[in-house]
């Protein structure tokens, strides 16, 4: 058989493989939120948020409060336009007013702006506070991927309150893509809180953080166990971290029902799946280290002056 016959061929038989009714064979286009005019709303969203530290390439307007008045209602447009997409995609059997829904949800989520800047302070003070390589606050606004990754969350979680499909989801890959930070959108947030290094953190749909938390890289916030797989929608799964509680890299805390109590410190590389009371210091004992010298082995807990406790590193 000559190529072009044999691929002639291939088409009709991939052709029906489209026929099959499976979920991955809608062949309709434009009918699910578009991940690039996320990433760009992501953007816009930024600089309202952050408006002298995203520049911007549309708005040719000297007046910046001018060009900030074009950009709300650019978002208003744009975010209008990617919640109703969601909306029907999301419920195509309902025959709700899904315009109406989406101006009402753009409406609502354009009042929580103002609340949602006074978070991002409190979090740009907590990285600044908290980190003594920072050299500047606007060095964090601009190059930190942690406080990058809470602001699109706390953007996001905004909408994902709002029962908005997709749409929160997608927010938060896409930061989770820049980063390597991955936070849920359902994810609940105090105020003051900070993310370090950042890269491989994973915080799941329904952990709850309160105030003034410091998480470090590699950090997992999981839930114990997802076997029952869609059973568990809609469950607590993930832990509860108190207030004024600091997390070092590597450490997993698992479960609905773990609680770290406030002002706790966490050491690196734990693995908790049960409550920890307020105030406690939690470590694990070193790995046992062999050294030679010479021909011989010493091990690490043999040497004098070495202490078997193994609290953190960063």
């Amino acid at each position: 058989m000559r190529y072009e016959e044999r691929i002639q061929e291939l088409k009709g038989i991939l052709l029906a493989d489209y026929e099959q009714g499976r979920v991955i064979d809608r062949l309709e286009t434009f009918t699910q939120p578009d991940r690039q005019e996320i990433e760009s709303l992501i953007g816009k969203l930024l600089r309202l948020v952050y408006p002298g530290y995203y520049r911007d390439y549309v708005y040719r307007i000297y007046d910046p409060r001018t060009s900030l008045s074009a950009l709300i209602e650019d978002v208003a447009f744009l975010l209008n336009r990617q919640i109703a997409i969601a909306l029907r995609n999301g419920a195509p059997e309902t025959g709700a007013d899904t315009e109406r829904q989406a101006e009402t949800i753009t409406a609502a989520f354009l009042e929580t702006l103002p609340r949602i800047r006074s978070l991002a302070e409190t979090d740009l003070h907590a990285a600044y506070d908290g980190d003594p390589a920072a050299s500047s606050e606007a060095e964090i606004i601009i190059a930190y991927p942690g406080l990058y990754a809470i602001t699109v969350n706390r953007l996001a979680h905004e909408l994902y309150r709002m029962e908005v499909p997709l749409l929160p989801r997608i927010m938060t890959e896409v930061a989770h893509s820049k980063t390597g930070i991955d936070i849920h959108p359902g994810a609940q947030i105090g105020k003051y809180f900070m993310i370090d290094h950042g890269t491989g953190i994973v915080v799941g749909e329904t952990t709850v953080i309160g105030d003034n938390v410091k998480v470090y890289q590699g950090v997992t916030l999981g839930a114990l166990s997802t076997r029952g797989g869609q059973k568990l929608h809609g469950k607590r799964r993930h832990p509860t971290i108190e207030d004024n509680v600091t997390i070092y890299a590597g450490a997993s805390i698992l479960g609905g029902d773990t609680v770290i109590g406030h002002d706790s410190v966490i050491g690196s590389n734990v693995f908790i799946t049960h409550p920890i009371a307020p105030g406690t210091r939690v470590s694990i004992k070193s790995q046992e280290l062999l050294y030679r010298n010479g021909r011989e082995y010493v091990a690490q807990n043999d040497q004098p002056g070495r202490d078997t406790a193994w609290f953190y590193t960063i």
